[in-house]
Order: C-alpha cells, then structure tokens, then sequence
C-alpha cells in the first residue's frame, strides 16, 4: 500500500512520483492519492485508488484471485463515489490554471519548510525533512520526552509542533 498523497512535493529529479515507476510495482503494491495535500482538499475527501490487474491475492484454499476484481466489486457495491462538485474541483485541479495555483501553493509550503529547517540547525537542533516534502523533523534534546519538548518551545519560543514518539518532533507552519 503506498501513500502518494505528497507526490506534488517531490522536486528531485531521481525520486518516482509513482510506486509504478519501480520496476515490479505492479505485481506487488497498490498506490492511492487524495487531493488534501497537493490541492487542499482535506475533509472533503476525494482519492483515488490504482489496484493493477497485475496484482494477484490468494484465497484461504490458495487459489488465485484478481485483487482488481475485488477491489471493483466493492467500490461499486459500497460507494456511490464523490460528490458532483468535489469532482469538479478535483478536475479544475488539472486544469492549466489549476496546476498554475498548485505549483504556486506547494512552492509556498517548500519555501517555509526551507525557512523553518535553515532557522533550527541555525539553533543548533538535528534536522531532517523539508524536501520533498513540507514538514521537518528535529531530534528533540537528550533527556527529554516529546511532550516535553513541545511545552517548553510553546511557553518560551511561542512555537508550535506536533509531538512524536520519543526523539522525533514534527513541524510544518500553516499560513
């Protein structure tokens, strides 16, 4: 199951957009997108899902079956599929208009990123991220847990993140 829904932030020319552009991928994985990241569509939830007729599951006996085929009896049984004016907008992405207002958003969010990585290794932190991608990651100081961390940037620094785990703390700024 691979998760392209960051696909528009990908700038390396060596990096694939697609689980497909790897050799084998077909027999193997199924990629799924949503509009929230690369147009902002979160909560309105539109996707979409490829499951190649290449990709072949197994049954309890070990027979073969068509994951495909699955997939299209269920999304046809249990989903009417998205609203008429969520589709519009998805299609408008595609737009040349559209992409033009994408491509300007995403630069936005990969230019902050670049800003916010350059200010936390200017304060000495460990950073990760901001590539590819419009989040950062920094490992937080020794001896002290997420939560920690995230309290002592919010009361002193007025800067907010979102806690993980035990070492990792994640960053974006929203607009």
């Amino acid at each position: 199951m691979f998760d392209s829904a960051y696909e528009s932030y990908i700038t390396q020319k060596e990096i694939p957009h697609s689980i497909y552009e790897i050799e084998g991928a077909k027999e193997v994985a199924i990629e799924f997108r949503s509009f929230s990241k690369t147009a902002g569509f979160t909560g309105i939830r539109c996707a979409y899902t490829v499951v190649p007729k290449e990709l072949i599951g197994f049954t309890k006996e070990k027979d073969k079956i068509s994951l495909h085929t699955l997939w299209n009896r269920r999304s046809s049984s249990k989903f009417n599929g998205v609203s008429y004016v969520t589709q519009r907008g998805a299609e408008a992405v595609y737009s040349e208009e559209g992409k033009r207002q994408v491509e300007q958003n995403i630069k936005a969010y990969l230019e902050n990123a670049k800003m916010i990585k350059k200010g936390l290794q200017k304060a000495d932190f460990k950073v990760y991220g901001g590539e590819n991608s419009p989040y950062i990651w920094l490992k937080i100081p020794k001896g002290k847990t997420s939560w920690e961390f995230f309290d002592e940037l919010l009361e002193t620094k007025n800067i907010v993140g979102t806690p993980r785990k035990r070492i990792w703390f994640k960053w974006r700024r929203v607009f």
